[in-house]
């Protein structure tokens, strides 16, 4: 059910923004395509550790024509006097990379460098109110400046959603500009999560018709799916209106939690990644993986190929950073997972060989008969679409076996 209910939410998506298009006076056919007809699915990598914490990234560009997507990476704030402190951020654009690349360049800087982030102080002693205060007004002070810089004629009209955590040493603070999301793993459980910005809630959808906006097919006068967002300067024309009261807000909602000793990891998260899984099965498939390996790059690189299995059609990208209780290789779970690839081998192998009998073999088909069986002991959060590369694999090598056989037997009856 949760692969359908995934299939659906994309089916959704794309509808909207087809009716979208047509809803802004687009015709028939879009001036230019947004997706391709097969997916890139190279992977930007990377991983590092720094103040307790280690930490994994993965990016794909997917099915979209442009990688929009764009991240900080920042394991100890240095340079001013937070040595103990660490940034991370992902940045979803939409409508171009421009706003997200700038922001990924800049935003921190702004943050750290306005008045009321410093006037807590520095090493390591500001308040948790000019933490919330300077973030808020780094955001206003980025948004307002590339408005100015980019005004004008033939402006750029791309737009960014941001979701960020700076850590401390003992609070972690979670940032939320749109509808990326952060999820935090605490105990076992996906204890807290940001809330997406979405023009239809309540609060947003109230902000949006004060400015002289309308919520139709759920988007902000029918075309854009986010209420909030840096860049999107079409929607910040309202002069008369404050900086955070247009269509479309710059404004970050900030969340502080204290750190525990319980923290297992944050996820953070474009909407390519959660258009195709909940917070909690993602979570569950996270713990599984590093109960498997101690290579973040590869748990990260799981989850994006997971999501491009189920369905999505969004550029991906993903930071995993995980605290010192994080679940932990075991080997017994790496045991369970080795009988599980051997178990999902002989499956294929049995439905391979029975196609030949009848004809030609077809991976499609092998696909259908494991997802119409019952297989135990599946990613949890993951399930079948975690292993298809694994069952892709194993179909080419028998394909290959099968070639080389009929090869060598047309040979020796020469």
């Amino acid at each position: 059910m949760p692969q359908v209910a995934g299939f659906i939410r994309q089916v959704v998506k794309e509808t909207e923004r087809m009716v979208s298009h047509f809803f802004k006076g687009g015709g028939e056919a879009e001036e230019t395509p947004t997706h391709l007809e097969s997916p890139v699915t190279a992977m930007e990598r990377g991983h590092g550790s720094g103040n307790g914490v280690r930490y994994g990234f993965g990016a794909m560009q997917g099915w979209r024509v442009e990688m929009e997507d764009a991240h900080t990476i920042v394991p100890s704030l240095l340079g001013v006097g937070l040595e103990r402190w660490a940034f991370f951020a992902v940045f979803d654009g939409h409508a171009g990379s421009k706003v997200a690349r700038y922001c990924a360049q800049h935003l921190l800087g702004q943050v750290t460098s306005n008045a009321d982030f410093a006037r807590g102080g520095g090493g390591g002693e500001v308040s948790v109110e000019a933490v919330k205060g300077g973030i808020r007004t780094g955001f206003l002070q980025i948004d307002s400046h590339m408005h100015k810089q980019w005004a004008g004629a033939g402006a750029d009209r791309s737009g960014s959603t941001v979701v960020a955590i700076m850590l401390s040493p003992d609070r972690i603070y979670f940032i939320n500009c749109g509808d990326s999301r952060a999820v935090l793993s605490r105990g076992g459980r996906a204890c807290f999560y940001t809330e997406d910005h979405k023009p239809f809630l309540p609060c947003e959808q109230e902000r949006i018709q004060r400015a002289g906006g309308t919520v139709t097919l759920q988007r902000v006068n029918g075309s854009l799916a986010v209420s909030r967002a840096l860049g999107d300067f079409s929607f910040k024309g309202a002069e008369w209106r404050d900086q955070t009261e247009q269509l479309v807000s710059p404004e970050p909602e900030v969340f502080e939690i204290p750190r525990s000793a319980d923290d297992q990891f944050v996820i953070l998260a474009c909407d390519g990644v959660w258009d195709t899984i909940s917070n909690e099965d993602l979570c569950r498939f996270v713990r599984s993986r590093l109960q498997l390996t101690t290579d973040l790059e590869e748990v990260c690189s799981q989850v994006v190929h997971l999501c491009l299995y189920k369905g999505s059609r969004d550029n991906m990208s993903i930071i995993l950073i995980c605290f010192p209780d994080a679940p932990r290789v075991s080997e017994e779970a790496i045991r369970r997972e080795a009988e599980l690839d051997t178990y999902i081998e002989q499956i294929v192998t049995e439905s391979f060989n029975h196609q030949l009998e009848e004809g030609e073999s077809n991976l499609f088909y092998v696909m259908q008969e494991l997802s119409l069986g019952q297989i135990p002991n599946l990613p949890p959060g993951g399930g079948l679409a975690s292993k298809r590369d694994l069952i892709i694999n194993i179909y080419k090598r028998l394909k290959e076996e099968y070639k080389t056989a009929n090869s060598r037997d047309s040979d020796e009856s020469r």
